[in-house]
């Protein structure tokens, strides 16, 4: 790894450093955590007599007091007949892992407290205020989907005139509506999938040809884990606010669950593209991939060819390569593989994707040290559209100031392979949204595969990543899209605001000090990408590995925000974890520095006559550029539109990107960036570091002669 200062672009820092503090947002909004006066879900449910067995399934697990006093809630609650009904299913599953699923009688009393809970939450979903649980209006049409506290989906249809969920529980009382919230009573448990992703996948006859190769190279047996072997624990789990007090306990997990998600074109799919068994599959592969060195450098640069014979579990035969890059280290349902522009977060659609800013993101998979794009493109081809490594020339490119550039410089080179999702199943779709029990299943419309245009174009454009979706732990754990009453019913009733996370819980971030506090701010009202953050604070020293790309030379960036009570802190860049690979990144960083001050500079964008034009260029002089003009600043601050002069400006406290070189970076490498403070430990815990979102910018896409990158 070879790191280059570009002195003459950076003036007087040739690299400073990452993740400020955005210390000034107020806390998540937790204003419904409210305890109610009149009667909640939980005296509902305690006063109907035919759903006392679910309430004992509540009690069990403490979800009662919850559901007496905060957020807003929807329930699907389940007669005491239907409960019976299914723990004798539980107890005499003759296809269970575990003898009896774990139950030590044919009774309530023999459910065990994991199968409890997760029950309990199966059947609830957590809202931030009591006015967003749905009704059975809500959930009319033909068909959807709701994600529960169990961050699991659940399908429903309503194309019959009554809900059913998961094709087997009808609701049949509706719309009882409590203090905060909903109940609906349901005459059947909505029965949550038991088998691993390996196992159901080869259940479904759609995928005959897809499973048949996920046998033949092994990968099947990569997809067996549900947790990590370790149970956690953590010593300092306390909250702290904007001056350091401590505060309140936070949620704190002691397990880490293993999840996965593939994406499998159905034999329908495959036949369109002549491939009518696994030995048409096979050759298939053999063309797509068999020149894979002239694109994928990994190959090259750690000596691997390809192999289009018959050994199908060498991780470099065309079949396996095939099959890898359709495998996610990670676990979406359909509604979470992108930060969606829906009401589904409260003031998302006017909180991160204003003057056209659209959802994707970037995830790795099991193709060694590549990673796919997914896309919600808007308004181009449907709003809940989600394409896989859509193409489209020059993007993140504009020929027009302040707009993401004229129709005709975009053209669409390939319009990418859609995700089926449940609005699709008018279409013939039978299995699109495959919820298993460690991970999820979802059919394409096309044929996916790691070509040229993948690397070359594709991913040729300015990366962003955010940090919840290169670590996948965020994901597989349901804390990336919760929100504050989710996570406070985790906490027993406590702060919804953060997840205190043990300093062993992540596989790519390493701590090298016990003084670490690893915390992650749940999705509210923050000035942050995706309004969540991965942060924390300390005497602190950690590094965290960066997702793989495609051999090239980029121009490297971070989030920062400069904040009065923040912190200074050294970085570093290694080709591994090892402290001994650390490469120092110039001078310390501090983040005290005012956004005015001449080291910075920051002026009103909105109030010069170039838009900021002159002043961007003089930013970036001294290794700075605005924050993002596809979110606004915090909705407290304005009405959530454009014209609030969002984060591009200063009107309360300036968002960054901060510039911190260009780095040669080779696919076949590891990158790891320590963050270490600096600062002598003067017990003010408020100095904390943040890790929001990243970008890597190819060099030629930052010096095009032609274009300028845009704002978004």
């Amino acid at each position: 790894m070879k790191i280059m200062i570009k002195k003459y672009i950076f003036g007087l820092m040739g690299f400073v450093g990452l993740m400020g503090l955005t210390g000034c947002n107020p806390e998540p909004d937790e204003s419904d955590l409210f305890t109610a006066t009149g009667e909640t879900a939980a005296d509902y449910i305690a006063r109907k007599s035919e759903l006392s067995s679910f309430n004992y399934i509540l009690t069990r697990v403490g979800l009662n007091r919850n559901l007496s006093a905060y957020g807003g809630y929807t329930c699907f609650i389940p007669t005491n007949d239907a409960v019976a009904e299914y723990v004798d299913a539980l107890y005499n599953d003759s296809e269970a892992r575990i003898q009896h699923n774990g139950m030590t009688s044919n009774s309530l009393e023999g459910l065990t407290d994991s199968l409890c809970n997760d029950i309990a939450r199966y059947h609830l979903l957590g809202h931030v205020k009591a006015s967003d649980a749905l009704s059975t209006i809500d959930l009319g049409g033909a068909s959807g989907s709701v994600t529960t506290m169990l961050r699991v989906p659940i399908p429903y249809d309503a194309s019959s005139g009554k809900v059913v969920l998961n094709k087997v529980a009808t609701i049949i009382e509706p719309d009882s509506v409590v203090t905060n919230g909903i109940v609906h009573v349901i005459d059947k448990v909505v029965p949550r999938n038991t088998r691993l992703i390996s196992e159901e996948i080869e259940r479904i006859s759609e995928f005959s040809i897809f499973a048949e190769a996920l046998r033949l190279t092994g990968l099947k047996d990569s997809l067996t884990k549900v947790g990590k072997e370790v149970k956690y624990t953590i010593s300092d789990y306390m909250d702290v606010n904007s001056n350091g007090d401590i505060t309140d306990p936070l949620y704190h997990p002691d397990e880490c669950k293993v999840m996965y998600t593939i994406f499998a074109e159905p034999d329908s799919i495959m036949r369109l593209n002549g491939i009518n068994d696994i030995n048409g599959l096979i050759q298939y592969a053999n063309n797509v991939y068999g020149n894979a060195a002239n694109w994928y450098d990994y190959l090259t640069e750690t000596g691997n060819t390809v192999s289009t014979g018959t050994d199908y579990e060498n991780r470099f035969n065309a079949l396996n390569m095939f099959v890898a890059y359709h495998i996610l280290y990670a676990g979406m349902p359909e509604d979470e593989m992108v930060y969606e522009n829906s009401t589904k977060w409260q003031k998302a659609k006017t909180w991160n994707y204003v003057n056209g800013g659209q959802p994707y993101d970037y995830y790795e998979t099991m193709l060694p040290n590549t990673i796919l794009k997914i896309w919600q493109p808007q308004p181009l081809v449907g709003r809940k559209s989600l394409f896989i490594n859509r193409y489209i020339t020059f993007n993140t490119l504009t020929d027009e100031l302040g707009t993401m550039g004229s129709a005709g410089m975009h053209q669409e080179v390939f319009k990418g392979v859609k995700i089926n999702r449940t609005s699709d199943k008018a279409n013939g779709v039978q299995n699109w949204n495959v919820q298993t029990f460690n991970g999820y299943i979802h059919s394409l419309q096309g044929m996916l595969v790691y070509d040229a245009q993948v690397p070359k174009g594709v991913l040729h454009e300015r990366l962003r990543f955010d940090s919840t979706t290169f670590l996948p732990e965020f994901i597989n754990n349901g804390y990336r899209m919760s929100n504050s009453t989710e996570i406070s019913a985790l906490n027993s009733g406590g702060s919804g605001a953060r997840v205190a996370f043990p300093l062993n819980f992540f596989d790519n971030v390493v701590s090298y000090t016990p003084d670490n506090r690893f915390r992650y701010n749940i999705k509210g009202q923050y000035n942050a990408y995706q309004s969540d953050t991965f942060q924390g604070w300390g005497d602190y020293d950690l590094a965290i590995k960066l997702p793989p790309l495609p051999t090239n030379t980029y121009e490297f960036r971070i989030f920062y925000t400069p904040m009065g009570h923040g912190g200074m802190m050294q970085f570093y860049m290694g080709s591994s974890s090892s402290i001994q690979s650390m490469m120092a990144l110039d001078i310390p960083l501090d983040v005290r520095i005012d956004k005015s001050d001449p080291r910075i500079g920051s002026t009103p964008f909105y109030e010069e006559d170039d838009l900021g034009v002159s002043s961007d260029a003089s930013l970036r002089n001294r290794g700075y550029m605005r924050g993002l003009f596809c979110y606004v600043d915090h909705p407290d601050y304005g009405d959530g539109n454009a014209t609030d002069h969002n984060m591009r400006s200063d009107a309360r406290n300036a968002s960054f990107r901060k510039i911190m070189g260009r780095i040669q970076m080779k696919q076949s490498e590891e990158h790891w960036f320590r963050i270490k403070n600096v600062i002598p430990n003067d017990g003010n815990l408020a100095r904390k570091w943040q890790f929001d979102y990243i970008e890597f910018v190819p060099i030629d896409v930052v010096d095009n002669d032609t274009y300028s990158e845009d704002w978004y």
